[in-house]
């Protein structure tokens, strides 16, 4: 009797000692842990973009040449000074004039008329771009009395704003325009009074003025020193500073994405961020070479301002910014890090935690702006998911953090 419990005492022990040893050797054979680093999905605002450098340029630029050959007079004026419509800016002394025979007085006289034609044009253009702005400007200001009582989004009310702003600057060329086109046609009046003068025996006059067309700046002079001059060949470059648009040279892959209208926010010029919108993308290509030395294919891209002036007073032509374009944006979405999510199955999946395990789960996506990923799907805020996840990481492994949770 003694006997028998003592082998079953024997046996009950061996017994749980087999179990303990099993259970120590799968303890101590079962796989090691993940090393991950993990994110939490989380609400908040988020944007697409395409950033790019650009510079600044003035709209209307304009090129005073010398209307007749002769001896041009020293230009005083210096780059940045102010000018006004009439003002001199130099003379020039003609030489002897020849007589234009009958075929080229015709075709001064048709030069004259079609300055006259285009001048005309311009007009009816400015007129049509100030009945524009003024349309333009009545509605801003009809939505901004709107806004005081929240009847109007806000977006609609910058849209409106932009486009006041838009069709001023529109309405400031269609001006600059129509005085090039005035002195244009008083440079082909002075060409005929010259000859004719001369073919009357009249003395021609001893000095032509030269006079700036438009009101602006000088943004650059082509000929400083005197000496002869012939007709047609370039004195001064003018242009208005107040009047800017940013050029900016996008990646073809990039351009496809813009379109006129487009928001578009200009740092890095050494001030404070301005807005402004595009308005043009041009529809040819260029090949360009990168630092790097590879070849690229890009387009120019075209924005104005809308930031008010006094913002922006101390730009100038030719400045550098930063130009970045506004693809999509919201206040309050969903997301997730972009690296957490990949491809599996042709669906995009991303490895959640749960109960210290990864699991695979697949998620539906929304815009990504190369960091954070829209989430429509799949996974609720606060959910934790792993980051770069690696070749080594599978469905149901077990996982340590390597570093805390981000949620980004």
């Amino acid at each position: 009797m003694a006997e028998g419990k003592h082998m079953a005492g024997k046996w009950m022990f061996w017994s749980v000692l087999g179990v303990l040893a099993i259970v120590v050797v799968a303890y101590v054979l079962r796989p090691e842990p993940v090393w991950v680093d993990l994110a939490t999905v989380h609400r908040g605002p988020m944007q697409v973009t395409i950033l790019e450098e650009g510079k600044t340029r003035v709209k209307d630029r304009y090129v005073v040449s010398s209307p007749v050959t002769g001896y041009l007079h020293r230009v005083e004026l210096d780059v940045g000074d102010p000018v006004i419509p009439g003002e001199l800016l130099t003379e020039v002394d003609p030489m002897p004039a020849s007589v234009l025979d009958a075929r080229s007085r015709a075709e001064a006289e048709a030069r004259i008329e079609a300055a006259r034609s285009a001048l005309n044009s311009v007009r009816q253009k400015t007129q049509a771009a100030a009945a524009d702005a003024e349309l333009a400007e009545t509605e801003y200001q009809r939505l901004r009395s709107l806004d005081r009582s929240d009847f109007i989004s806000r977006e609609r009310l910058q849209q409106a704003q932009s486009t006041a702003a838009r069709t001023q600057a529109i309405l400031r060329s269609a001006r600059f325009d129509e005085e090039v086109a005035a002195h244009e046609l008083a440079a082909a009046r002075t060409r005929l009074e010259v000859s004719a003068a001369r073919s009357e025996g009249e003395k021609p006059a001893e000095k032509i003025a030269v006079r700036s067309p438009v009101n602006g700046h000088v943004l650059g002079i082509l000929r400083k020193s005197e000496g002869v001059i012939q007709a047609g060949e370039a004195i001064l470059e003018l242009g208005d500073p107040g009047a800017l648009e940013v050029v900016v040279d996008v990646l073809s892959f990039d351009a496809v994405k813009l379109a006129p209208g487009v928001e578009t926010r200009l740092d890095g010029w050494g001030g404070t961020v301005l807005d402004a919108v595009v308005r043009r993308v041009e529809p040819v290509g260029f090949e360009d070479v990168s630092a790097l030395g590879v070849e690229e294919q890009r387009v120019r891209v075209i924005a104005d301002m809308v930031t008010p002036r006094e913002r922006w007073e101390m730009l100038g032509d030719g400045y550098r910014v930063d130009a970045e374009f506004i693809l999509w944006q919201s206040s309050d979405v969903l997301q997730a890090p972009a690296s957490a999510i990949f491809q599996h199955n042709d669906q995009p999946t991303t490895f959640v935690v749960k109960d210290g395990r990864a699991v695979m789960q697949t998620v539906e996506t929304g815009q990504s702006n190369g960091l954070m990923t829209v989430v429509k799907s799949g996974l609720e805020e606060g959910d934790q998911v792993v980051r770069h996840p690696g070749r080594e990481l599978s469905d149901g492994d077990r996982i340590q953090v390597r570093f805390p949770v981000t949620s980004n």
